[in-house]
């Protein structure tokens, strides 16, 4: 990720569902595939959270990141006044992050089988908490040693319209509407494309009440 996070951007539209959502060379949207195993992904979360809680990262320049941000697996993302960055321990406990849960490496694989992109091997798992008012402004996911697999983002509790651009910053972006059980595949020629999440509308789910939880499969080391 790089320092643009916090940008305001424009109200998204939604569009027609389709079980496989084809949004770039190389990237999908894989519609419901999540929602099998819902209710052992979200068990799985709330164990995570128990040994590593949700909190809000600051980043290198002083700002809060309105999602609350947690991982799991070998890695974990952080940010703090030295940067942005992947390491082995919680620097709020000083222990490794949470083993990776059997059940999320399972759905990264079969997603990844699914869109093209084969023997994907994550170890690091970025969760981010939402909650309405929250989001996630564009930015590219660069801080991974090996771009050559992709990223797998899967998206629980209420929707969230997903912006999806091009390799720079500049470029046009997509507006696409990401409901409970949604997962999104980018790699390959569209690894570095330019991504970001338009502030929550106020909404409850059924499982997860008034919050987006939205984990994210990355090969960092």
């Amino acid at each position: 990720m790089n320092l643009d996070l916090f940008e305001q951007q424009p109200e998204a539209q939604a569009v027609e569902e389709k079980p496989i959502e084809i949004i770039g060379e190389q990237s999908v949207v894989l519609r419901q595939f999540a929602s099998p195993m819902q209710h052992e992904l979200i068990a799985a979360i709330d164990q995570i959270v128990a040994q590593a809680p949700f909190r809000q990262m600051i980043t290198p320049g002083g700002y809060v990141m309105s999602a609350a941000m947690t991982n799991c697996g070998s890695l974990g993302w952080i940010t703090d006044q030295k940067g942005y960055r992947y390491q082995p321990l919680d620097p709020s406990t000083g222990k490794p992050w949470p083993a990776m849960p059997a059940v999320f490496e399972t759905l990264a694989i079969q997603a990844a089988a699914l869109a093209g992109f084969d023997h994907f091997k994550p170890d690091a798992c970025l969760i981010n908490e939402y909650v309405v008012g929250a989001k996630m402004s564009l930015h590219q996911d660069k801080n991974e040693r090996d771009m050559s697999q992709p990223v797998v983002s899967v998206s629980l509790g209420i929707t969230a319209n997903f912006l999806f651009g091009g390799v720079n910053r500049q470029d046009k972006t997509q507006k696409i509407l990401l409901q409970h059980g949604d997962v999104v595949v980018w790699g390959g020629v569209d690894r570095l494309r330019y991504h970001g999440i338009l502030p929550l509308k106020a909404a409850s789910h059924p499982l997860l009440g008034e919050r987006r939880i939205n984990f994210t499969f990355r090969r960092a080391g």
